[in-house]
């Protein structure tokens, strides 16, 4: 038995990496902060790390609700 192939173009799941997206309610395209927790693959990709990633998306919500007020 040939062993199991990935189709090709299918994403896959990098484990210790992912976004986090802010989304605004005036229906503007969402921004997104990618992150990688790999210190390795961070410094090839130019990703930031979750924490720093996380600080630029609540940074961005704070700008954007200061604005309506």
């Amino acid at each position: 038995m040939l062993g199991q192939r990935k189709a090709a173009g299918v994403p896959q799941h990098v484990g210790g990496s992912g976004s986090y997206e802010a989304r605004f309610p005036d229906g503007r395209d969402s921004i997104y902060f990618y992150w990688d927790n790999n210190p390795g693959r961070r410094s090839i990709t130019q990703k930031l790390s979750s924490e720093e990633a996380e600080r630029k998306a609540k940074e961005l919500a704070r700008a954007e609700q200061d604005k309506l007020k």
